[in-house]
């Protein structure tokens, strides 16, 4: 009988798939389990309810243990094909164990790097104000891991409480030590039901490695805000040391905290790095973060029903983005950044106002976009659509606006905020509901949309 090798890779597959569902949950009770479980493979695995203090797991015998061998996560899920349930556990973190672990730089705390897992319902608390060189607290490195119903608070970075003011990771006039969230350098990753809460300067969910493939849905993200003129009351502190120099010029030219201005005490909500290619949002929300979904990936992106509240910008997208049915407001800064071409837009603005300075609703360059802009209910505060303007230096809200070519757009807005059309602007379309400050473009046709 000829050897055929399509029906033998049939049938192992079918007998792993038996194997693995047949499985029988393995029930453990202690973080030791836990990682003893995370090395082995086809498992089950459900952690007994209640709230794990890693302190307890993580004594001084074991940190010595670990920083011989340079091991310096809490925790490395090695194990391939497991599901791990974990509904109900409450893991309190407290962040002076990364002062212990000596962490080098960009260690990440957690780190699944098996591949085709499932982790599931998991509640990480970070306490204490613990510093390392910049970390997140959670890696998925491995393909194909599925992660759901999480929620993580963290906390631990220096400083705190100025946002990007004085640097993000260099240049910076004062040096930072960052720590993130949930960080995604694996390809096929699904993300479902996370929860974050920033309570330290860094990126929410953040995507490296030029992982793709990779899809969140109903995730949620979440920093503080802080006036600009209460950073300027400060009479000590790092801000207060450097005579409050930031590290990019304000409208004026001068590298000075400017009032007036809101900022998010982390970094962006939703971020991309590098050429990540088929990345998905699907019901997602940032609220207070400092950008909201900053996705300058040339991969192509695909957001569906998102929000932003209180951002200090909201969407910001590369090439090939696809932006449906999603919402935002311009409360402390701009809805919207496109940078990229072959970007097609549908983008609600919501009403939210607020007595901080905000220059622009959105600015667009690029070729070949296709932009759309609506409101249910209109703003009062007027707010220029900016049409062949760059965004501001490094997105930061108190930085100039440049110029750059807008070339065949096709903008309707259909809402009451002003268009404003740069002279590199050509060969566009733009139909309008609100008034036509300036045109400066070529062959750039206007017509007035009726209510």
């Amino acid at each position: 009988m000829p050897f055929d090798m399509k029906k033998l890779s049939i049938l192992c597959l079918l007998m792993f798939g038996f194997t693995v569902s047949q499985a029988r949950p393995i029930k453990i009770s202690s973080l030791a389990e836990l990682n003893k479980y995370a090395q082995e493979d086809n498992q089950k695995i459900v952690l007994k309810p209640g709230t794990y203090h890693l302190e307890d797991y993580l004594n001084a015998d074991s940190i010595t243990a670990k920083l011989n061998r340079k091991d310096f996560q809490y925790f490395t899920f090695r194990g391939n094909n497991n599901s791990f349930t974990l509904k109900g556990v409450k893991l309190v973190i407290n962040t002076r164990l990364r002062e212990k672990l000596k962490f080098p730089i960009h260690t990440n705390e957690i780190i699944v790097k098996g591949d085709n897992n499932v982790l599931e319902g998991l509640e990480i608390v970070e306490t204490e104000n613990g510093l390392s060189p910049g970390g997140a607290v959670l890696e998925i490195a491995g393909k194909g891991n599925t992660i759901k119903d999480f929620s993580i608070l963290v906390t631990g970075s220096f400083p705190y409480g100025y946002g990007d003011l004085f640097g993000k990771g260099g240049p910076d006039v004062i040096r930072h030590k960052k720590q993130s969230g949930f960080l995604v350098t694996g390809s096929f990753t699904r993300v479902y039901n996370v929860t974050l809460k920033m309570r330290a300067y860094g990126h929410g969910f953040f995507i490296q490695k030029d992982a793709g493939n990779v899809h969140f849905e109903n995730c949620y993200v979440e920093g503080e805000l802080r006036k600009t003129d209460d950073v300027l009351k400060e009479t000590s502190g790092p801000a207060f040391d450097v005579q409050f120099r930031t590290w990019t010029a304000n409208r004026e030219g001068k590298y000075i905290v400017t009032p007036g201005y809101m900022k998010s005490l982390c970094e962006d909500g939703f971020r991309t790095y590098g050429q990540n290619k088929n990345v998905t949002f699907k019901n997602c929300t940032a609220k207070n973060t400092r950008g909201g979904f900053e996705l300058r990936t040339n991969g192509g992106v695909v957001l569906e029903n998102c929000t932003t509240i209180g951002t200090e910008r909201a969407y910001w997208v590369g090439n090939n983005a696809v932006i449906r049915k999603s919402r935002g407001d311009a409360n402390y800064g701009p809805l919207l950044f496109v940078e990229g071409s072959n970007v097609d837009v549908e983008l609600e603005v919501l009403p939210d106002e607020s007595d901080r300075i905000v220059h622009a609703l959105a600015t667009i360059q690029g070729t070949n976009n296709n932009v759309i802009l609506l409101a249910k209910q209109e703003r009062k505060q007027q707010l220029p659509i900016l049409v062949g303007y760059t965004h501001p230096e490094h997105g930061e809200s108190m930085s100039p606006y440049g110029q750059a070519p807008a070339v065949n757009l096709q903008l309707v807005n259909d809402t009451a905020m002003p268009v404003v059309i740069g002279k590199a602007s050509t060969d566009s379309r733009i139909l309008t509901k609100g008034e036509v400050r300036e045109n400066l473009g070529t062959k750039v046709s206007v017509a007035q949309k009726t209510p």
